[in-house]
């Protein structure tokens, strides 16, 4: 059985896929490769054949008709043989020193049982600038050894677990059930929060491991595809809000909860935000018509989100709503240097 098993969805990738592909291979034979050809119409399915005829152990191919970046995750997910899973998105790429940090790290876990989430750093990247910002969270988690959700402590209003920082063992995501819905972006917050109240064990390394490019025209976090794509957006955002009965998860276990309500209350925000940037009336009757839909599956804590002061000010109605959200935008775009 391999250690890690590494998932790489591809749609036209053909200028930038070989940067991914080639630093995942640094991990040698501890390591599986699942490349998705996602019914690519470029150079992407033979560049993939090419990388599986030279490392035949390492690289599998999967050619599919175009299902999107879940359908490519949910793939992968079937075909993974190693003990964790992790997705990287083929216009980005691992640190080669921190990735053999990781295998090490992973190696030495599993001698004491193992975890069911190991998480790490990841750094945005523009091409003309290099590393912009490093996602970093020891403020939160506790480093270098085994811990349980109730060691850890609140994350800041704008950090949360991401698909660029999270490695599942793969037997707790299947657990979980997860099927990731096609041809849907902003997929990968679903993925990361549905095996949740299964992980009981964690383990933070302090180390860059994710390199997250940002910037590539047509990428889908760019803020004008974000803004075109937020009926997408408000779908997962409820997929999530219906995933758990968050009342049950508080009497459960506390910091979970916590840690689960602080997020999906962000996707929410999020989402409402960039529905409310295209400034027309029609989408405000769609965050009007969002709220009726989580009122009616969870009256409760509907409720209690839709009074987070962050909720309560994107989902102010009218000219003056909208104006604010586009204030909202830019000071924290400012702050964050980033969507």
């Amino acid at each position: 059985m391999k250690l890690i098993t590494f998932t790489v969805p591809c749609y036209n990738s053909e200028d930038y896929m070989h940067i991914c592909i080639d630093s995942l291979l640094k991990g040698g034979e501890k390591v599986e490769i699942i490349i998705i050809d996602d019914g690519s119409k470029d150079r992407t399915g033979a560049i993939a054949d090419s990388y599986a005829a030279k490392f035949p152990s390492i690289v599998k191919v999967v050619h599919q008709e175009n299902g999107g970046h879940g359908e490519g995750i949910n793939q992968g997910l079937k075909r993974a043989t190693g003990r964790y899973f992790k997705v990287v998105d083929s216009d980005d790429w691992a640190d080669e020193k921190s990735l053999h940090q990781v295998i090490h790290t992973l190696e030495q876990l599993e001698t004491k049982g193992g975890v069911d989430l190991l998480v790490c750093n990841y750094a945005y990247y523009q091409k003309d600038e290099g590393i912009t910002r490093v996602i970093r969270y020891q403020n939160a988690l506790p480093e270098n050894r085994i811990f349980t959700w109730n060691e850890t402590r609140r994350f800041r209003v704008d950090q949360y677990l991401t698909l660029h920082s999270c490695m599942f063992r793969t037997q707790i995501l299947r657990d979980s059930g997860l099927v990731l819905p096609k041809h849907t972006f902003y997929e990968d917050n679903l993925f990361v929060y549905t095996p949740l109240p299964l992980v009981k064990t964690l383990y933070y390394l302090n180390v860059n491991f994710y390199n997250y490019l940002i910037g590539r025209e047509g990428q889908s976090m760019a803020v004008a595809a974000q803004m075109q794509r937020c009926d997408q957006q408000m779908t997962v955002s409820v997929l999530i809000f219906k995933a758990h009965d968050l009342n049950q998860i508080k009497q459960q276990n506390k910091a979970l909860y916590r840690y689960m309500y602080h997020e999906c209350s962000f996707m929410i925000t999020a989402a409402i935000a960039f529905t409310r940037l295209n400034n027309a009336q029609e989408h405000d009757t769609r965050v009007v018509k969002m709220w009726q839909e989580l009122y009616a599956y969870n009256p409760q804590m509907a409720k209690q989100m839709h009074r987070n002061i962050l909720n309560r000010m994107a989902s102010l109605n009218g000219a003056f709503g909208r104006w604010l959200i586009r204030v909202f935008y830019k000071l924290a775009h400012k702050i964050v240097k980033f969507n």
